[in-house]
């Protein structure tokens, strides 16, 4: 009996392991075999007694950078769950679970915070017929909510009273004091990153750990729609430009080697077949020498497509080295020239937006995008910026306000460029509804629908010229 008993718990571990990576991958990571294999033998070298331990073994085995850890900790809390159930003497009393977490933040104890957690949305969390009674989270959408449970303890307005206990226990002031501030607000946002964990897990035990990492799990910055992008996420996404821009150098270096080989001269090859006794053992080929290509942008930075179009002006300007030529515009309904606000090196991804709103001419007589002014300013002003070696990029939805798209100066542009790519921050099926002039643009030049980071780079991958 014991060794089946031991076969079944290898086996559910197993199955826990495997349906750990299943989630993981969806959600975008790369996991082969290889990493599923070292993952199944950390566990058995390290064990399910420490936790903590087991997460940072199994992230050390299957992951490839810690951009997606914020992912893998999410869904390693579901297959790999501190407990199981509620907690067993939890406390109902809001002000009793507010004195208790103001003692915890200000001894940073973090199991105390897990139990607080726990306590706090099996308390203040339930919703549905189960909050009147009963086990809570039943069937017919019952369950615990995070933003509920926090809601109602506003952790956050606990600051000044941590701050002032740990200022009487230790003596903090000064600028230590600001020091302290930041470092009650890093417990404080721990905290309520345990109890949303603790509120997924809870829900999970109901509706099955796969429904919620495919639900309720945030995806990683990369695979974030740019139109709903918050700000803390827009943030994350500048700080990947950089090494972003690095692995898309090295392809695009790739692609430039590829392209210099040049094709067979077959004459050649066969003269110098001769040698050989008419067997063309080394193939001669044409060589290419390319100049280097001319990139031009034209981005929309009204509304929420700005955060798309910031991105991409700091990834393209990081990939500067890869062009013989870059030059950016920006529009609202107005066009204006910001290629000196992303001088290489001195660019600041996190005021760019603001710069480039307080120092370029963006707007006249209005606040809303006018597609078809600004295509036209930039096609009778700025046409000898586009040659025969330029590729242009436009950014944005293609919403005119039910203005006049101007065709005739995308035609103009189409004419006198290498290629013209529209990128889309909608989705497809968003193209030509209400004011979207998306299928009348795109039947002029190529549009792409762009709504990631993770699509941005394949096409910026696939699509810049070399």
């Amino acid at each position: 009996m014991a060794d089946t008993a031991g076969a079944a718990d290898t086996a559910g571990v197993a199955e826990r392991l495997t349906s750990l990576v299943a989630a993981l991958r969806a959600h975008g990571l790369r996991i082969g075999t290889g990493e599923t294999v070292d993952a199944a033998r950390a566990v058995e070298a390290l064990g399910l007694a420490d936790r903590e331990l087991l997460r940072e073994g199994l992230a050390a085995t299957l992951l490839h950078d810690l951009g997606r850890r914020r992912v893998f900790d999410q869904v390693f809390d579901l297959y790999f769950p501190r407990r199981v159930g509620g907690p067993e003497d939890a406390s109902s009393d809001r002000d009793d679970l507010r004195d208790r977490l103001a003692e915890a933040l200000a001894a940073g104890d973090r199991a105390l915070l897990a139990m607080l957690a726990a306590e706090a949305v099996d308390a203040l969390g339930r919703y549905g017929t189960g909050a009147q009674g009963g086990d809570g989270g039943g069937p017919g959408g019952d369950g615990w909510s995070s933003y509920q449970t926090l809601d109602r303890l506003r952790p956050q307005t606990l600051l000044a009273r941590v701050r002032t206990s740990v200022r009487e226990r230790d003596g903090a002031t000064g600028f230590a004091d600001r020091l302290l501030d930041d470092e009650i607000r890093r417990r404080i946002e721990a905290f309520r990153t345990l109890v949303a964990a603790e509120a997924r897990r809870r829900v999970a035990e109901r509706r099955g750990a796969e429904e919620i990492a495919r639900r309720a799990v945030a995806p990683s910055a990369d695979r974030v729609d740019f139109l709903y992008a918050g700000r803390d996420r827009l943030a994350e996404l500048r700080r990947t430009v950089q090494p972003l821009a690095r692995k898309l150098a090295t392809r695009l270096a790739a692609r430039r080697r590829r392209a210099a080989r040049g094709s067979i001269d077959l004459r050649r090859t066969l003269r110098g077949s001769l040698s050989t006794g008419g067997v063309p053992m080394k193939p001669v080929l044409r060589r290419r020498r390319p100049a280097r290509p001319e990139l031009v942008l034209l981005c929309d930075v009204s509304g929420s497509v700005a955060g798309f179009s910031d991105f991409t002006m700091l990834l393209v300007q990081a990939l500067h080295d890869q062009f013989s030529k870059v030059r950016v515009f920006a529009f609202v309904n107005r066009l204006d020239e910001i290629t000196p606000l992303l001088v290489h090196g001195t660019a600041d991804p996190e005021g760019l937006g603001a710069r480039i709103r307080s120092e370029a001419t963006l707007t006249a007589w209005h606040g809303s995008s006018d597609y078809g002014v600004a295509l036209g300013e930039f096609a009778e002003r700025h046409a000898d910026s586009v040659g025969p070696r330029a590729t242009v990029f436009v950014l944005g939805d293609a919403r005119t306000n039910m203005a006049d798209p101007n065709l005739p100066a995308v035609r103009r542009i189409a004419a006198r460029a290498r290629r013209v790519y529209w990128l889309n921050p909608e989705p497809r099926a968003q193209w030509g509804t209400g004011d979207s002039a998306a299928p009348a643009y795109a039947g002029l030049v190529e549009m792409h629908e762009c709504r990631t980071a993770h699509q941005l780079s394949a096409l910026v991958a696939r699509l810049l010229p070399v």
